[in-house]
């Protein structure tokens, strides 16, 4: 047989050669969704060890799980509103991702906060701090915190992240 001729499945000696080890699957890749279920949609602090073992401590907000690597979340820092993917149950579990209290995310009653596409698809316009103005689109609403929006600038390839509830 040629390498240009298809095979089956079947009759492939490299499919048949494979192994299988269950037995053998890394704990990290299989989430605990009590766990996970208890970071989304919260404010916390992410311990990060940096140059030469210094830990620097960001204050931050798990937008939601990944839809394919369950082991890994969106999560975005107060100091960079970019949009990140971690892996953050291990951080959690050994210390290095708090929750913090609620005191800060309460809504003022007069908002409504169901989740609406209403925004989804909508071009925006953001003022920076220098006067200058930046053109983009809302992309998608946080369902576990539905003032947060995910927005694309047309001048950049990151993905930010908002709350458009005004604090008070």
């Amino acid at each position: 047989m040629t390498s240009e001729e298809p095979r089956e499945l079947t009759r492939d000696d490299r499919i048949l050669a494979l192994q299988v080890y269950p037995e053998k699957v890394d704990s990290a890749q299989v989430p605990d969704p009590i766990l996970a279920n208890t970071i989304i949609g919260r404010s916390v602090e992410h311990i990060f060890e940096g140059e030469l073992g210094l830990r620097k401590q960001w204050k931050g907000m798990v937008l939601s799980q990944a839809p394919v690597f369950k082991s890994w979340f969106y999560i975005t820092y107060e100091k960079d509103p970019i949009l990140y993917m971690y892996e953050l149950l291990d951080d959690f579990r050994e210390g290095d991702l708090r929750i913090i209290p609620d005191m800060d995310e309460i809504v003022p009653p007069d908002v409504d906060m169901e989740v609406r596409d209403d925004l989804i698809g909508k071009s925006v316009e953001y003022a920076n701090q220098d006067g200058s103005k930046r053109v983009g689109v809302v992309i998608h609403q946080v369902e576990a915190r539905p003032s947060v929006y995910f927005i694309k600038f047309e001048d950049d390839f990151h993905i930010y992240v908002y709350d458009l509830v005004k604090k008070m």
